[in-house]
């Protein structure tokens, strides 16, 4: 693959995540991060590093990604600003203390781990049932934190934006209506994400022949073909789902999610299977 390709792909992988982010609050990881390993190796660059720069890229393109959904969503009044600066804040510190951690680690573990934690989503997604929340949202700061620092260790350690983890715990546990929870989500990842590439940059400063554009483990080249379609994406993914039950299209997110995992912890490849 030419860089030029690889570029191009990177371009239309962004409207997937966009319209993802907004539609569901989650940040598109699931798309876009094993999107970038196979960029990334397919230009010669070690499945190691590969990994680690595609989780780190991956976190970066979910920052504004999330600013412009949890934007849209704060106009039509379904943030809880407070809980998620404070899930954010607290969730922001697990996520730099997740991405040293990950740092440490083999590709190839990170590579399975994201995989597992992909499938489990969709699992999840495909599973769940509407809940309908009756209780007031909880408030209390030392609940908030208790959550928040787990999620963000977990969000650094694999790369995901964290939608996944938050929106099921906001509803089950912190009685979220599921508009707040998504809405909040999207606020509580602006932090979260900051945590996520700063430790990835860090971690990655002294690392020798990283790919050209790159600080640390983020690859600003591919940043910016994502992100230049992610986030005007996102507002469109806001807009469909504050207009569509959107049934249809969750479904088609969570048969994505079943291939992406079972394809990252190589499921296909132990069967034999050429997809």
């Amino acid at each position: 693959m030419d860089p030029m390709t690889g570029i191009a792909l990177l371009i239309l992988t962004g409207i997937a995540v966009g319209f993802a982010g907004g539609l569901l609050a989650v940040g598109g990881c699931f798309i876009m991060t094993p999107v970038q390993i196979w960029v990334f190796t397919s230009l010669g660059v070690p499945l190691d590093i590969a990994v680690k720069q595609a989780f780190g890229t991956s976190l970066l393109v979910v920052l504004p990604t999330a600013m412009s959904s949890a934007w849209g969503h704060s106009k039509r009044d379904v943030v809880l600003w407070r809980a998620g600066i404070i899930l954010g804040v607290v969730g922001a510190v697990g996520a730099v203390i997740g991405a040293t951690i990950a740092a440490q680690l083999p590709g190839a573990m990170l590579k399975t781990l994201f995989g597992v934690a992909i499938l489990l989503g969709g699992i999840r997604m495909l599973t769940a049932r509407p809940l309908r929340v009756e209780e007031e949202p909880i408030d209390s700061p030392l609940i908030l934190v208790a959550w928040a620092l787990p999620i963000g260790v977990i969000t650094g350690i694999i790369g995901i934006g964290g939608g996944i983890l938050t929106i099921p715990v906001m509803v089950l546990a912190l009685k979220f209506k599921m508009h707040n929870a998504i809405g909040t989500s999207t606020a509580m990842m602006i932090f979260t994400m900051i945590g996520g590439v700063t430790g990835y940059i860090l971690n990655g400063l002294q690392v020798p022949d990283l790919p050209a554009y790159s600080i640390g483990y983020v690859n600003l080249a591919a940043f910016a073909a994502l992100a230049m379609t992610s986030i005007p994406m996102a507002q469109v993914g806001v807009r469909t789902a504050h207009r569509l039950p959107a049934a249809r299209l969750r479904n088609v997110f969570v048969l994505v999610m079943l291939y992406v995992g079972l394809k990252m912890i190589g499921v296909f490849a132990w069967l034999g299977l050429p997809i």
